[in-house]
């Protein structure tokens, strides 16, 4: 460990040229004003949580509903850059990995190139100190121009070509998360307090200097009062950091929570002159749902494949709401993920892209402007039903600009479809798989959760949201005794703890050389399935790696 005073932190590669003196004083600042309200928000989330889950009685949508002061029926504008009211695409992908983060920068074959980058330190990052520090080199050197990455293993090197570049759509790690290899005081710090100045200070001022806006995305947020620390946090940032003007700050909240999806406005108003937008998570939002249903018999989810969002009643009045808030509001509305990955069977990538295609057209019709792509291969499909009707001259409706159109009062949160061991099993798969990759330093990982069973379909690029629902329903099926449809069983730890281990078993026979990481991932979905089956929801990000 580096020691510099009160700070101590791992040395990894270039750690020297991301910890200056005047981004460490800075750091401490921030940490010393801001860290305790984190300590807060964290506790407070819990309190929420369980207090609803050990209520048998309650409506969880009632409860959570906001009662107090309200934005609702009042008529404030925010200040959004033309910039982002861009239609297409953003493609996503891990600011740490060089080689992918270039990729995404750079025009597919046909010249096609993205419109946003969604750089992500986040649920596709590896959650270590390695990548934040990645991240922060590898996004100011995309902006100063001379970014580039040579792979030995390959043989090949990666350079960003001319041309326009997508603006960049920054994303940090969560309030839920710290870093454990960076100590202050022999504290860890909050992840999002070190990865937001880092960005700040290396990217964010290079981006200013040009003239530049700088866009964050705000994950996993889950109240109106987190949206007041995140406006308080950046009006400091802005004092204390030189070169920085907090007009030219924006970021768009992603709505992957139960609390805010039933809160928009408020959460829209409390960013204050930051805010910009709400994106429309998906798995994350499932995710988040089925945590607060969990202990509800009532309330037990079918398969996960089963929820899609144009489907799902509680998702279309939940998104259509929150394209009514933005339109109302002047802020931008932002889609969700295409996660196929290309593959060399033709016929696949054909069926993929008839699936992005519809997908991406309801988004576009109900309001959206933008949604997110996982490889650089699907990028102008998932991008044309926006460009199309945008270029159209279609303009909302005025209804569609009415949140009080598209009430959340009264949601069902029970999805229909059918409970079903295979469900269950390509849960299993889809955690242990994701952990493999986890292990390896990958938030990230194309996964097919039906290896080896007969038929075509592309792998789905899958990040750390993917493997939190499933874990969650697999939890919510053990803890209500759920009956499967296909074979009759009742769920219990004991038949799924079988499953788990039936999957390794499958999989190590196609790749018996990973065995022992293999071993690790399962023991680790194994261990966190026993967390949640505690009602402890706490995040992959906080487990330590080197316990497994």
């Amino acid at each position: 460990m580096i020691e510099i005073g009160r700070v101590k932190y791992k040395d990894y590669s270039k750690s020297n040229l991301v910890f200056t003196e005047e981004v460490l004083k800075i750091i401490e600042h921030l940490h010393d004003k801001f860290s305790k309200r984190v300590v807060d928000i964290r506790q407070k989330r819990k309190i929420v949580l369980h207090d609803l889950l050990n209520d048998s009685k309650s409506n969880v949508v009632e409860s959570l509903l906001n009662s107090g002061t309200s934005q609702t029926g009042q008529n404030w504008q925010l200040d959004v850059p033309d910039e982002l009211f861009t239609p297409g695409i953003e493609i996503s992908g891990p600011s740490s990995q060089t080689s992918m983060f270039i990729n995404g920068l750079n025009p597919t074959p046909d010249g096609f190139r993205a419109d946003g980058d969604l750089d992500d330190d986040e649920d596709a990052g590896g959650h270590n100190l390695q990548d934040t520090i990645n991240s922060a080199l590898n996004r100011k050197a995309a902006v100063q121009g001379n970014l580039e990455y040579f792979d030995e293993v390959k043989q090949k090197q990666y350079e960003v070509k001319p041309g326009k570049l997508p603006f960049f759509m920054h994303r940090e790690r969560g309030l839920s998360l710290d870093e454990f290899e960076f100590l202050i005081d022999d504290e860890p710090i909050s992840a999002s307090i070190l990865g937001t100045t880092l960005t700040l200070m290396h990217c964010g001022r290079e981006q200013q200097k040009k003239g530049d806006f700088i866009y964050f995305y705000i994950p996993k947020i889950e109240s109106h009062i987190e949206a007041e620390f995140w406006k308080d946090f950046f009006d400091e940032a802005c004092i204390v950091i030189k070169g920085l003007d907090g007009n030219k700050i924006k970021a768009i909240m992603l709505v992957e929570s139960l609390p805010i999806a039933l809160d928009m406005e408020n959460i829209l108003f409390s960013l204050g002159k930051y805010a910009a937008g709400l994106n429309a998570a998906r798995w994350d939002l499932k995710a988040s749902v089925l945590e607060f249903i969990m202990t509800k018999q009532e309330l037990v989810w079918p398969d996960r494949f089963d929820v899609n969002v144009g489907s799902t009643p509680f998702m279309v009045s939940i998104f259509r709401h929150l394209v009514a808030v933005c339109f109302k509001h002047g802020g931008v509305p932002i889609g969700g993920m295409a996660t196929a990955l290309p593959h060399r069977d033709e016929e696949i990538n054909e069926m993929a892209a008839k699936s992005i295609t519809a997908d991406k057209t309801w988004e576009a019709e109900n309001g959206f402007l933008r949604g997110w792509v996982a490889h650089i291969y699907h990028m102008k499909t998932a991008a044309t039903p926006f460009k199309q009707l945008r270029n159209s001259g279609w303009v909302p409706t005025e209804e569609m600009k009415n949140p009080e159109l598209y009430p959340l009062n009264n949601l069902n949160l029970k999805p229909d479809g059918e409970l079903t061991q295979e469900g269950t099993r390509r849960n299993a798969r889809t955690i242990i798989e994701y952990l493999e990759g986890w292990f390896n330093g990958r938030g990230a990982k194309g996964i097919d959760s039906l290896e080896g069973v007969p038929g075509k379909r592309p792998a789905l690029m899958e990040d750390l949201a993917t493997a939190r629902i499933s874990i969650a329903q697999t939890t919510q099926r053990i803890l209500n005794e759920s009956r499967c449809s296909d074979t009759g069983e009742q769920h219990s730890k004991t038949l799924v703890r079988k499953i788990f281990h039936q999957e390794f078993e499958d999989i190590i026979k196609i790749r018996p050389e990973k065995r022992d990481i293999y071993e690790k991932a399962l023991n680790l979905g194994l261990f966190w399935l026993d967390n949640y089956l505690d009602l402890n929801f706490d995040s992959l990000g906080s487990i330590n790696r080197n316990n497994f």
